[in-house]
Protein backbone atom coordinates (compact mmCIF):
# COMPACT_ATOMS: atom_id res chain seq x y z
CA UNK A 1 0.00 0.00 0.00
CA UNK A 2 1.23 3.40 -0.52
CA UNK A 3 1.78 6.53 2.17
CA UNK A 4 1.43 10.12 1.48
CA UNK A 5 1.78 13.08 3.58
CA UNK A 6 0.47 16.76 3.02
CA UNK A 7 1.41 19.39 5.08
CA UNK A 8 0.77 23.14 5.57
CA UNK A 9 4.00 24.70 5.36
CA UNK A 10 7.01 24.09 2.48
CA UNK A 11 9.58 22.32 3.94
CA UNK A 12 7.29 19.33 5.64
CA UNK A 13 6.46 22.17 8.48
CA UNK A 14 2.81 23.09 9.90
CA UNK A 15 -0.19 20.27 10.31
CA UNK A 16 0.21 17.71 8.34
CA UNK A 17 -2.05 14.77 6.89
CA UNK A 18 -1.38 11.75 6.38
CA UNK A 19 -3.41 9.32 3.86
CA UNK A 20 -3.14 5.86 2.86
CA UNK A 21 -6.01 5.67 0.47
CA UNK A 22 -7.97 7.53 -1.97
CA UNK A 23 -9.20 11.20 -0.46
CA UNK A 24 -11.87 13.28 -2.64
CA UNK A 25 -11.11 16.07 -0.07
CA UNK A 26 -8.13 17.42 1.47
CA UNK A 27 -9.74 20.72 2.36
CA UNK A 28 -11.43 18.78 5.13
CA UNK A 29 -8.07 18.15 7.07
CA UNK A 30 -5.45 20.90 5.74
CA UNK A 31 -6.49 24.80 5.18
CA UNK A 32 -3.91 23.74 2.31
CA UNK A 33 -1.05 21.95 0.81
CA UNK A 34 2.43 23.41 0.97
CA UNK A 35 4.42 20.46 0.61
CA UNK A 36 4.49 17.02 0.53
CA UNK A 37 6.38 13.18 0.88
CA UNK A 38 5.20 10.21 -0.55
CA UNK A 39 6.64 7.45 1.84
CA UNK A 40 5.33 4.73 -0.54
CA UNK A 41 3.28 4.26 -3.65
CA UNK A 42 2.19 6.61 -6.28
CA UNK A 43 -0.42 9.10 -6.29
CA UNK A 44 -2.20 11.65 -8.82
CA UNK A 45 -3.09 14.96 -7.04
CA UNK A 46 -6.03 17.10 -8.13
CA UNK A 47 -7.48 20.50 -8.19
CA UNK A 48 -10.73 20.08 -7.36
CA UNK A 49 -12.20 18.00 -4.71
CA UNK A 50 -14.04 14.47 -5.98
CA UNK A 51 -10.64 13.63 -7.98
CA UNK A 52 -11.43 16.42 -10.58
CA UNK A 53 -9.74 18.70 -12.80
CA UNK A 54 -5.96 19.46 -13.34
CA UNK A 55 -3.93 15.71 -12.58
CA UNK A 56 -0.20 15.80 -11.52
CA UNK A 57 1.87 12.30 -10.91
CA UNK A 58 3.61 11.65 -7.95
CA UNK A 59 6.35 8.61 -7.20
CA UNK A 60 7.99 8.15 -3.74
CA UNK A 61 10.07 10.85 -3.17
CA UNK A 62 9.86 14.56 -1.22
CA UNK A 63 8.42 17.77 -2.62
CA UNK A 64 9.25 20.48 -0.52
CA UNK A 65 7.70 23.62 -1.86
CA UNK A 66 4.62 23.29 -4.19
CA UNK A 67 5.30 26.34 -6.34
CA UNK A 68 8.60 24.68 -7.29
CA UNK A 69 6.87 21.79 -8.71
CA UNK A 70 4.94 24.28 -11.16
CA UNK A 71 8.12 24.30 -12.72
CA UNK A 72 8.35 20.55 -12.75
CA UNK A 73 5.22 19.91 -15.14
CA UNK A 74 2.39 20.51 -12.60
CA UNK A 75 -0.13 23.64 -13.92
CA UNK A 76 -1.81 24.08 -10.71
CA UNK A 77 -1.04 25.30 -7.40
CA UNK A 78 -3.45 23.93 -5.41
CA UNK A 79 -4.65 20.53 -4.18
CA UNK A 80 -7.67 19.58 -2.82
CA UNK A 81 -8.15 15.51 -3.16
CA UNK A 82 -5.56 12.46 -4.16
CA UNK A 83 -6.02 8.95 -5.53
CA UNK A 84 -3.62 6.36 -4.52
CA UNK A 85 -2.21 4.44 -7.88
CA UNK A 86 -2.74 0.46 -7.22
CA UNK A 87 0.53 -1.23 -8.40
CA UNK A 88 -0.50 -3.52 -11.46
CA UNK A 89 1.72 -6.62 -12.59
CA UNK A 90 0.46 -8.13 -16.20
CA UNK A 91 -0.48 -6.72 -19.50
CA UNK A 92 -1.46 -3.69 -20.34
CA UNK A 93 -4.49 -2.54 -22.47
CA UNK A 94 -6.26 0.71 -23.73
CA UNK A 95 -8.87 1.07 -26.40
CA UNK A 96 -9.05 4.77 -27.69
CA UNK A 97 -11.30 6.36 -29.77
CA UNK A 98 -11.56 9.30 -31.40
CA UNK A 99 -14.66 10.68 -30.29
CA UNK A 100 -17.07 10.73 -27.30
CA UNK A 101 -19.33 7.67 -26.49
CA UNK A 102 -16.79 5.66 -28.05
CA UNK A 103 -17.06 6.72 -32.03
CA UNK A 104 -15.02 7.25 -34.26
CA UNK A 105 -11.74 5.79 -35.30
CA UNK A 106 -10.86 3.08 -32.81
CA UNK A 107 -6.93 1.93 -31.94
CA UNK A 108 -6.25 -0.73 -28.96
CA UNK A 109 -2.73 -0.40 -27.51
CA UNK A 110 -0.66 -2.28 -25.44
CA UNK A 111 2.56 -0.07 -24.80
CA UNK A 112 3.40 3.81 -24.73
CA UNK A 113 2.20 5.84 -27.38
CA UNK A 114 4.54 9.55 -27.75
CA UNK A 115 2.13 10.83 -30.43
CA UNK A 116 -1.73 9.41 -31.90
CA UNK A 117 -1.53 11.38 -34.74
CA UNK A 118 1.81 10.32 -35.65
CA UNK A 119 0.80 6.57 -35.03
CA UNK A 120 -2.73 6.27 -36.05
CA UNK A 121 -3.79 9.35 -37.97
CA UNK A 122 -5.96 10.25 -35.07
CA UNK A 123 -6.14 13.93 -33.86
CA UNK A 124 -7.27 13.55 -30.48
CA UNK A 125 -8.77 10.92 -28.02
CA UNK A 126 -12.20 11.67 -26.71
CA UNK A 127 -13.12 8.84 -25.09
CA UNK A 128 -11.98 5.15 -24.02
CA UNK A 129 -11.84 1.56 -22.03
CA UNK A 130 -8.94 0.50 -20.08
CA UNK A 131 -9.29 -3.43 -20.44
CA UNK A 132 -5.85 -3.82 -18.22
CA UNK A 133 -3.09 -1.30 -16.37
CA UNK A 134 -3.08 1.98 -15.46
CA UNK A 135 -2.63 4.80 -17.89
CA UNK A 136 -1.37 8.29 -18.16
CA UNK A 137 -3.24 10.25 -20.93
CA UNK A 138 -1.30 13.86 -21.72
CA UNK A 139 -2.48 17.03 -24.00
CA UNK A 140 0.95 17.12 -25.99
CA UNK A 141 2.38 14.74 -28.32
CA UNK A 142 6.19 13.03 -25.76
CA UNK A 143 4.19 12.95 -22.95
CA UNK A 144 4.15 16.83 -22.18
CA UNK A 145 1.39 19.36 -20.86
CA UNK A 146 -1.54 18.20 -18.43
CA UNK A 147 -2.35 14.67 -17.55
CA UNK A 148 -5.05 12.45 -16.47
CA UNK A 149 -4.63 9.40 -14.77
CA UNK A 150 -7.35 5.90 -16.29
CA UNK A 151 -7.65 2.93 -14.59
CA UNK A 152 -9.85 0.06 -15.71
CA UNK A 153 -13.14 0.85 -17.08
CA UNK A 154 -15.18 2.89 -19.64
CA UNK A 155 -14.72 6.25 -20.19
CA UNK A 156 -17.49 7.71 -22.37
CA UNK A 157 -16.28 10.98 -22.20
CA UNK A 158 -12.98 12.44 -21.22
CA UNK A 159 -13.51 15.64 -20.73
CA UNK A 160 -16.57 15.45 -18.67
CA UNK A 161 -15.82 12.18 -16.42
CA UNK A 162 -12.39 14.42 -15.33
CA UNK A 163 -13.72 17.39 -15.43
CA UNK A 164 -10.99 18.88 -17.99
CA UNK A 165 -12.63 21.32 -20.49
CA UNK A 166 -11.45 21.54 -23.77
CA UNK A 167 -7.87 19.45 -23.34
CA UNK A 168 -6.87 16.98 -26.37
CA UNK A 169 -5.44 13.82 -25.35
CA UNK A 170 -2.54 13.30 -27.79
CA UNK A 171 -0.11 10.70 -25.93
CA UNK A 172 -0.42 8.13 -23.30
CA UNK A 173 1.56 5.93 -21.05
CA UNK A 174 1.65 2.99 -19.20
CA UNK A 175 2.31 3.58 -15.25
CA UNK A 176 5.40 0.84 -15.41
CA UNK A 177 6.55 2.40 -11.84
CA UNK A 178 6.61 0.02 -8.67
CA UNK A 179 3.60 2.06 -7.11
Amino acid sequence: MGKIVFYEERNFQGRNYECMSDCSDISSYLSRVSSIRVESGCFMVYESNSFMGNQFFLRRGEYYDIQRMVGMGMMFDTIRSCRMIPQHRGPFRIRIYERESFAGQMMELMDDCDSIMDRFRMSDCQSCHVLDGHWLMYEQPHYRGRMIYVRPGEYRSLREVMGIGTMRITSMRRITDMC
